[in-house]
């Protein structure tokens, strides 16, 4: 396959800007805010605008699919080659509440240009991010002269992701058959800064847990009763202070089994990125660092597995004393998972570590409410590295690669679609998600715009279903 031409694909972007721009200003009016029941309508409005504009670009398949909350949009093109590899676009159309009232400087969902920025909810978060592969796939055409993209083409754009995504994993389940694909990319991330751009390889799982303790039936007088019957609250404390060890690494038995390490090579590649760690404290609102011994704290969030207490209660807090043993105490924790550990198998080990340490006399019940799975792709992966080189030709600079501390959908769809998981975003940290004056930097916009253009003939050339390179 020949090379899109740079400049052919550059000019195309050029003729299109301003209209792309205006259709875009005409989603983001919509506010489409999931966690508002009176603003359903609205997201159900986002998902018809989206749909009717994935079909103006020429996709074949538009369609919108139920769920038992609120709808995403499906969208496929064919490529016409047996032998081109599938690739699903991951996004959302809902977003965060806003009001100017939050302390926007513009009405939130009146769309707003200020030189080089676009302000308005949704602007980064996601609907630009969605938005740029239409005009990205219309400029692969026109530069390629192809009727139909270089790859079997998908969208899956939900309309839940702010709110935590409730009924996607089932959706994704549901759909399986026709949301199969050798490789997903998620366009919901974005870069270390505007100056460095960056291709993020993998996500944290996360698993949590209610640990609730039950000591006397009641409050019992502590000078009668206290250092003769075991204290909940106490019992609670012990447990949080044995989560670590004096090294901060997690000391539960059998929480690091199955833990893929850092390689030197990817610690090389955190390192070359310009990371302020005084300036992340700021951000972190924080005065000191603190994790596992013997990594660095990029590593620490990005690629090591973690516990914490979210929160541990019980007894009396109001003013002054109370001289009770408490009757009940209660402990939330959180496990960020890394890739190789297996949800129920850290679960398993939690179990039995808080089976072995609540002492005789303490009821307790234990509670995992949620889960989601670590996902990581290996920097050789084929897939990886045209996104790499797609993004290089946008920016026409190194990429660098990151990681993402948190966790998200991403985990669903390569779990039941066991299809790689990429990154591919525009994003910066000063866009400014779920707060107020949310913004895209239009220049960077365009760069999506562009890797996008490139992406998928690169695709096409250099890998094959089954993960072979050509």
């Amino acid at each position: 396959m020949t090379r899109t031409p740079d400049s052919v694909v550059r000019t195309f972007i050029d003729q299109h800007e301003s209209a792309f721009l205006a259709e875009l200003s005409d989603w983001l009016a919509i506010p489409s805010v999931s966690a508002d029941p009176a603003l359903a309508g609205e997201v159900r409005r986002s998902a018809e605008w989206l749909a009717a504009k994935l079909r103006e670009t020429g996709f074949p398949v538009v369609e919108i699919w139920e769920t038992d909350g609120l709808p995403a949009v499906f969208a496929e093109w064919p490529s016409g080659d047996s032998s081109a590899p599938t690739a699903l676009v991951y996004g959302h159309h809902d977003v965060q509440p806003a009001q100017l009232s939050d302390g926007w400087a513009t009405e939130p969902f009146t769309p707003t240009v200020v030189g080089r920025q676009l302000f308005a909810r949704g602007a980064a978060d996601d609907k630009g991010q969605v938005f740029f592969h239409t005009l990205g796939l219309r400029a692969h055409l026109a530069a390629t002269g192809r009727t139909a993209p270089a790859v079997n083409l998908k969208l899956l754009i939900e309309g839940e992701e702010e709110s935590g995504s409730p009924h996607f994993a089932d959706l994704v389940r549901r759909e399986a058959g026709r949301l199969a694909a050798d490789a997903v990319f998620i366009s919901d991330t974005g870069m270390w800064s505007e100056d460095t751009p960056t291709v993020c390889t993998g996500m944290r799982g996360l698993t949590d847990a209610q640990i609730d303790l039950f000591g006397p039936d009641a409050d019992i007088h502590s000078g009668s009763f206290g250092g003769a019957v075991p204290n909940p609250a106490s019992v609670a404390a012990a447990l949080a202070a044995a989560l670590h060890d004096e090294g901060r690494r997690v000391d539960i038995p059998g929480f690091y089994d199955g833990v893929v390490e850092l390689t030197d090579h990817e610690r090389e590649l955190f390192a070359e990125l310009p990371f302020d760690e005084e300036q992340w404290l700021r951000v972190a609102k924080s005065h000191g660092t603190q994790g596992e011994a013997g990594y660095s704290t990029l590593e620490r969030i990005w690629a090591r597995p973690t516990a914490e207490v979210n929160g541990i209660w019980g007894g009396y807090t109001g003013p002054g004393g109370k001289t009770i043993v408490p009757a009940s105490a209660h402990l939330k924790l959180s496990f960020r998972l890394v890739a190789g550990q297996e949800v129920e198998k850290v679960r398993e080990a939690v179990r039995e570590w808080v089976a072995a340490r609540v002492p005789e006399g303490v009821r307790y019940e234990l509670v995992f409410p949620g889960a989601t799975r670590p996902c990581l792709t290996p920097l050789d992966h084929p897939a990886l590295q045209s996104t790499v080189r797609a993004m290089g030709r946008a920016f026409e600079q190194k990429i660098l690669f990151t990681r993402e501390g948190g966790s998200g959908p991403a985990a669903d769809l390569q779990d039941v679609l066991g299809a790689p998981v990429l990154f591919l975003g525009i994003s910066v940290p000063s866009d400014g998600w779920h707060s107020v004056n949310e913004k895209v930097e239009l220049d960077l916009l365009r760069k999506g715009v562009e890797a996008a253009a490139y992406l998928w003939g690169d695709l096409a050339e250099n890998w094959r279903p089954g993960g072979e390179s050509e």
